[in-house]
């Protein structure tokens, strides 16, 4: 049984703030050179597709939920 819901947004952050601490790292150690702006991009898309993903999973799991919505077909009519 899981102990808590799969984020899968939550993920997809997480794994592109490492990269970046790695790229950072990288450069830190001497390894390879990295441009102080170079971890922008990387940061950024990370958070766009965590962003997008988090929103995909929001829609899918309120579609399976049902969530008592009419979906077009017979209206309830009280009465």
């Amino acid at each position: 049984m899981l102990r808590h819901e799969f984020r899968p947004g939550k993920l997809l952050a997480g794994l592109f703030l490492i990269l970046a601490g790695i790229i950072y790292a990288g450069d830190a150690g001497g390894t390879w050179e990295t441009p102080w702006f170079a971890v922008i991009p990387v940061v950024t898309v990370g958070l766009c597709l965590a962003g997008a993903t988090g929103l995909a999973t929001r829609a899918i799991r309120r579609r399976r939920a049902g969530g008592g919505v009419n979906t077009g077909g017979e209206s309830e009519v009280a009465g």
